[in-house]
């Protein structure tokens, strides 16, 4: 990589002066972008073909066929490839809008959205801008999503791919309903795309779709795992694809896509905001898997379960717009290395980043710059047990989003989000917000809890709020009499075992993201086929003792145990008067309830229990958190004893290999002491 383009990555996300790049890499970004060999540079202006059964959308660099009315995508020619998407599946099953959806209380229906009608909105040398528009009545109550959609297509001039975006709107006097999921999906050339690449550490050769069949691959323990046994590349024998490996946080999915080596040529999803997107920076999404398939994600319950589906009743009326994303292609000449495409894919996300909001969609339903407004200001923590002056909440993360309680940004998933993260000061700028009433949350790593700031506040169009300092409390009551784990809402930094050799993908071998491997559930029995974990204070390392998730132990074919995991500590001195406080932080739960007993295992009723909690199942979906959990404990004085003392954590249900915890933090706080 250049020392260019370093600097670059480095310093996009926010340029504006700073003192490595002076303000530059903006600049920079735009003219690497131009000056590379992966995008001819035509002056011939976008074209528009309307056919009686498709319309095509023509650049001179790339030309876009979509069905009509159905507004399917069904081509996309590029550099010589007359179709980039597997002409071997039906037009319907290319490129396409989808959403899955429910009657409240009915069964889920999945629906490939095809339009009804078809218009041009905008059409010049500039730019073309098409609508294919599905609108709803009563007659179809029960057959499609009470929605009115109108799904949008842009091609620019000179620009080498194009956008997509949609606008979804319910009307008051029509039926309620439930939005499980909606997304983009492409489905490209299994005999051209085979190279993945989803982050700059998880990029590789795939399987092909045949190899998850019967005779070349195994099914595991769902669908989405199988085990390749006689793969079309023989060199991926005895590897496990899961599409769930590829997953990424909001915040991290920028950019994916694939390569096609013969000739060099990328495919490449950018989404240039997360402001459309459900349930904040840390939700995890879908990218690309095996197909090829590349996914544009805006709601999905995955990593969250239905709490995070949302549901509109009879009467209420709503309207949103998913995007714009834009679909880029890039290619390089013979000889060249082809891996330039992911550097150049990551480029061309930075400028798509740096344009937005974007200026040139025609829907008046997506607000441009002048009309969206800023909030700014300094986030601070206060904590007198670890210092009598505020400290600097440096990279905090800092949102606005739809009023509700501290915390409830992680399942909001009707309207918008806009977050930032704080800069080393502690100072945040959130930029380009849409018109409405939200309030301000933030959390802090290295800190447990939520903030939200009391006042809703109001973003009019132009609006600039100095918010000034904003301080922060997170929960405390006394000193820290020892802590296990990071309070970064993630399980990662927790002892994550090698997987079963019988399952393992060798990318994530010696990986940051090695819990990513298959099966690594099933290595607690193997590990502790008796007894439960212990976790000695002072003597124990968390990064090596405390297992990444407390899941049941398997004793036969489909027959589980609850288990129950202790912590030993000695407490030199007992305020017997005083309550201590045992604080527990959840990076994810599935069908799981944690029960805490002190000093008595056998107790019948456990000093607390949090009821059945938890639809993450990012056990079985291979992340390392879902929905962040935290639970306070009062621990009355006259429950320790002078010497060792030990807390119980019990787990108990064990219908499901995948029922459990994932801790993120843990600390015991002794009796509050004077000012």
């Amino acid at each position: 990589m250049t020392s260019t383009l370093r600097r670059i990555i480095d310093c996009f996300s926010d340029c504006s002066g700073c003192k490595t790049c002076k303000g530059n890499a903006r600049q920079d970004m735009l003219n690497m972008n131009q000056d590379t060999n992966c995008a001819p540079m035509l002056t011939q202006g976008v074209r528009l073909h309307i056919q009686d059964r498709y319309v095509v959308m023509d650049n001179g660099i790339v030309q876009v066929s979509l069905s009509k009315p159905g507004g399917i995508v069904t081509g996309i020619r590029y550099n010589g490839i007359d179709n980039l998407l597997e002409v071997r599946n039906k037009e319907t099953n290319r490129g396409y809008w989808d959403l899955h959806w429910n009657e409240i209380g009915g069964k889920g229906i999945f629906d490939v959205i095809q339009g009804t009608s078809y218009r041009v909105i905008v059409e010049n040398e500039e730019q073309v801008e098409i609508s294919f528009t599905r609108t709803w009545n009563h007659s179809l109550e029960g057959k499609y999503i009470p929605l009115n959609i109108d799904k949008r297509f842009i091609m620019l001039r000179g620009s080498s791919g194009f956008y997509s975006y949609a606008i979804y709107e319910h009307f008051r006097e029509w039926p309620g309903f439930e939005l499980g999921e909606t997304r983009i999906t492409f489905k490209l050339r299994k005999d051209k795309f085979q190279y993945m690449a989803v982050a700059d550490n998880r990029q590789r050769y795939m399987p092909f779709p045949d190899d998850r069949s019967n005779g070349r691959g195994i099914p595991l323990a769902y669908p989405e795992a199988v085990l390749l046994v006689n793969p079309l590349d023989q060199r991926l024998t005895g590897e496990v694809d899961d599409k769930y490996q590829y997953s990424c946080e909001n915040k991290d999915l920028r950019v994916h896509g694939w390569i096609c080596f013969d000739p060099p040529v990328g495919f490449w999803q950018i989404t240039p905001s997360d402001e459309f997107r459900s349930g904040g920076p840390l939700k995890q999404n879908l990218s690309s898997h095996v197909g090829p398939t590349t996914l544009a994600m805006f709601l999905s319950s995955h990593y969250a379960g239905k709490y995070m589906v949302p549901q509109f009743e009879a009467g209420e009326p709503w309207k949103k717009v998913f995007g714009p994303i834009f679909m880029y292609f890039n290619s390089a000449a013979y000889g060249n290395d082809p891996l330039f495409l992911w550097e150049d894919a990551k480029i061309k996300m930075m400028v798509e980043v740096q344009s937005w909001p974007y200026s040139f969609p025609a829907s008046e339903d997506f607000p441009k710059s002048e009309q969206r407004g800023n909030a700014n200001g300094r986030i601070l923590i206060q904590d007198r047990y670890i210092s009598n002056d505020c400290v600097i909440a440096s990279g905090a993360y800092v949102g606005l989003a739809p009023p509700g309680d501290a915390g409830s940004w992680q399942m909001e998933s009707k309207n918008y989000q806009f977050w930032t993260q704080a800069n080393e000061n502690g100072f945040f700028s959130i930029r380009n917000i849409r018109p409405g009433d939200y309030n301000l949350y933030a959390w802090v790593p290295g800190f447990i809890g939520d903030y939200r700031h009391e006042a809703v506040i109001t973003i009019i169009s132009g609006c600039n709020i100095e918010m000034g300092d904003v301080i922060y409390e997170p929960p405390r009551d006394g000193p820290t009499l020892w802590e296990i784990g990071i309070p970064d809402r993630s399980a990662a930094e927790f002892y994550v075992p090698d997987p079963d050799p019988k399952y393992i993908n060798r990318l994530f071998v010696n990986h940051t993201d090695r819990f990513r491997q298959y099966g690594l559930w099933e290595r607690y029995t193997e590990l502790y086929p008796e007894g439960d974990l212990v976790y000695k204070i002072g003597v124990s390392d968390y990064r090596k003792d405390w297992f990444f998730a407390q899941v049941v132990r398997k004793i036969g074919d489909n027959a589980y145990q609850g288990t129950t995991w202790k912590i030993k500590f000695e407490l030199d001195n007992v305020d017997r008067n005083g309550i201590y406080k045992l604080r527990v932080a959840l990076a994810s739960a599935t069908l799981a309830e944690l029960q805490v007993r002190v000093n008595d295992p056998n107790s019948n009723r456990p000093l607390f229990t949090t009821g059945l909690i938890g639809r993450d199942n990012a056990i079985a979906r291979l992340g390392i958190h879902g929905i962040y959990k935290l639970y306070n404990v009062d621990i009355p004085g006259t429950r320790f004893v002078k010497g060792e003392n030990t807390i119980f954590l019990k787990q108990p249900r064990c219908n499901s290999p995948f029922q459990g915890f994932m801790y993120d933090y843990i600390r015991l706080e002794g009796p509050p002491t004077p000012c």
